[in-house]
């Protein structure tokens, strides 16, 4: 459903070279960079894909940020989740509509608005009360009001306690994942998968050990390398820079208890 752009709504403003700006109309609203101004009451009430002029005439294109795009602008309290490694991360987790899912260490809520567009229940532990808000404040513009419903945020320390049972996934994103580990085997119904998001390798292994020490099987460690490709008619090269490691990926899976 392609709508007309109304107060309120994020949208995705992007410049002749393809740089990216993120604002949230506003009756008489403007929004000013060194290539002039750009009036909100020209895009609200147009269809999604309009372009507009600035003061200066400089053009950009209008668009509502897909999911990626809006992760990479949002505000944030804490370090996302890239785009790349969230793909992989609900691949590997398996999320499927109404599973619940257990997350801790919600940061800024990336993680959280793709477990829940995926129709799963998100149960969060977060040690600080100011990522907690601005998770659940950037899940309520992307997905809506509704998304909450879904949403049960903590302020919890899951290195001490894992307190809700019967999970289908837990998803780990904290400098420990391994202290949380021993609580998820009672957390998790046999079968479970458990996901670990790690920058360093020697985290990764932390986590491995304990996972092995726990009654989990399967146990897997991946990275995810994403880079482009420059193409202008026959002139095809890989893009120079690319968005190599950003974190380890590992996962294991709950035997018969």
């Amino acid at each position: 459903m392609n709508k007309p752009y109304q107060i309120g709504d994020q949208v995705l403003l992007i410049d002749t070279k393809r740089r990216q700006y993120l604002v949230t109309l506003q009756e008489g609203g403007e929004f000013h960079t060194h290539a002039g101004v750009v009036f909100h009451d020209e895009l609200i009430n147009n269809p999604e894909g309009t372009s507009v002029l600035s003061s200066s005439n400089s053009m950009y294109m209008s668009f509502r940020p897909s999911m990626s795009e809006y992760i990479k602008k949002m505000p944030r309290g804490a370090q996302v989740i890239y785009p790349k490694d969230i793909g992989a991360i609900m691949m590997i987790a398996d999320v499927y509509p109404d599973a619940k899912v257990f997350e801790t260490g919600i940061g800024s809520g990336a993680l959280s608005m793709a477990l829940l567009r995926s129709g799963a229940n998100v149960f969060g532990y977060e040690i600080r009360e100011d990522f907690a808000n601005r998770a659940q404040e950037n899940v309520r513009v992307m997905l809506g009001e509704d998304a909450l419903k879904k949403y049960n945020v903590e302020i919890r320390d899951s290195y001490e306690n894992v307190e809700e049972e019967d999970f289908d996934r837990a998803i780990l994103d904290l400098p420990e994942p391994w202290l949380v580990v021993p609580h998820l085997n009672k957390a998790l119904l046999s079968g479970g998968i458990v996901v670990a998001y790690t920058p360093s390798i020697k985290q990764a292994i932390k986590f491995r050990e304990a996972i092995s020490n726990n009654g989990f099987s399967l146990a897997e460690t991946i990275e995810v390398l994403h880079r482009g490709w420059h193409i202008d008619g026959e002139a095809v090269r890989p893009d120079h820079r690319m968005v190599a490691h950003t974190g380890f990926i590992s996962s294991g899976r709950l035997l018969h208890k």
